[in-house]
């Protein structure tokens, strides 16, 4: 078994990573070295340490890494800028003058100076026959035109996003995935392009971040429009948000109700009345008086109690009885009278020789 020392090397900042031989050299991650490719040669980033593979995993065996970046090189990258610049500004001259339906983003000049690469944008083909002559004869290299598109445009210029951050595409965003509307819906987002469009006009990449998420949470939550209840309110869903987990029920009398997922039951649970509002405690500025209690009522007697109660009460008080010489004698010396039977209107029959004077008994 053969192994071989490989490396991993990047040309564009966060682009894509290439796998080449090493060979001796000792090469760290973010060492400048000049390597060989399809094109001619070039400068690339190192990005990853130095590992040993099995050669029989490769189906072509990876180019060799040339040499580390000296002081020569420098030089050469610097006149390499210079005429990247001239070259730039005119071909900008030559389509501002031909009248062209293009937008140029970048020119690139291999280290070898073999040849030019020119990526511009534009809405469709675009006839360049006779802007290629100009750059041919002016500047005496190869020339290569390359149609892009705006998402490779925002990476290879760069920028901030409306977070305020470095662009993802031009600070480790390696490859384009495929964004949809539907993941601005999943995540209730307002479906307003200024907000969810980035500098490239597309829809946002970090849209793709979190749409995993958000569809694993809302496997638990019930769809807008639908009846959901819980112990104390039932109603349908107005809103939600799932990071949260709360949702807006509205009633039946038109209420709204914010409740929690985990709350949400079964519609053959048995329901309860929903909780009173604590009441609010009145502050009073004076200390609180205590409330006088009311006498105690006082108990009616019953029939027969009372009138033996009014029958004590009213009974006069006999006198008292003295014994003398084995008599009883009463305190009161007072001769009794006698009862009269006289009917009430009648008077009693008078002498009949002496009318004035009444008849004695």
């Amino acid at each position: 078994m053969k192994v071989i020392r490989v490396v991993s090397i990047q040309f564009h900042p966060a682009g894509k990573m290439y796998e080449f031989n090493a060979g001796d050299l000792e090469l760290q991650p973010g060492d400048r070295v000049v390597v060989e490719t399809e094109r001619g040669l070039g400068l690339g980033k190192v990005v990853s340490r130095v590992e040993e593979k099995d050669e029989a995993l490769f189906t072509q065996l990876p180019a060799k890494v040339q040499r580390l970046l000296g002081l020569e090189d420098e030089k050469t990258l610097a006149h390499l800028s210079r005429r990247e610049k001239e070259a730039y500004e005119f071909c900008q001259r030559r389509i501002k003058e031909r009248g062209m339906d293009m937008k140029l983003v970048r020119v690139e000049n291999l280290f070898d100076g073999s040849k030019a690469i020119f990526y511009f944008t534009a809405d469709g083909r675009v006839d360049f026959r006779e802007l290629v002559k100009d750059l041919a004869h002016t500047f005496h290299t190869r020339i290569e035109m390359r149609q892009i598109g705006v998402r490779d445009e925002a990476k290879m210029v760069g920028g901030l996003g409306i977070c305020g951050r470095e662009l993802c595409c031009a600070s480790f965003l390696r490859d384009f995935q495929p964004v949809s509307v539907k993941m601005a819906k999943e995540q209730n987002l307002a479906l307003n392009p200024s907000k969810i469009s980035g500098q490239c006009g597309r829809l946002l990449c970090c849209l793709d971040y979190e749409y995993e998420t958000y569809c694993d949470l809302r496997k638990s939550f019930p769809k807008c429009g639908k009846r959901a209840r819980t112990l104390q309110y039932s109603g349908t869903v107005e809103k939600m948000n799932i990071l949260t987990g709360e949702l807006l029920l509205k009633q039946e009398d038109g209420k709204q109700v914010s409740v929690h997922v985990k709350e949400l039951v079964d519609e053959s649970a048995p329901s309860q009345p929903p909780p009173e509002p604590p009441r609010q405690q009145e502050q009073l500025s004076s200390p609180r008086r205590e409330r006088e209690q009311p006498p105690p009522k006082r108990q009616r007697p019953a029939p027969q109690q009372a009138r033996e109660q009014l029958e004590t009460a009213v009974a006069p008080l006999q006198p008292p009885v003295i014994v003398t010489d084995g008599q009883q004698q009463k305190s009161d010396d007072k001769p009794k009278k006698k009862k009269r039977n006289r009917r009430h209107g009648h008077r009693k029959p008078s002498d009949p020789k002496n009318n004035d004077k009444p008849v004695q008994e």
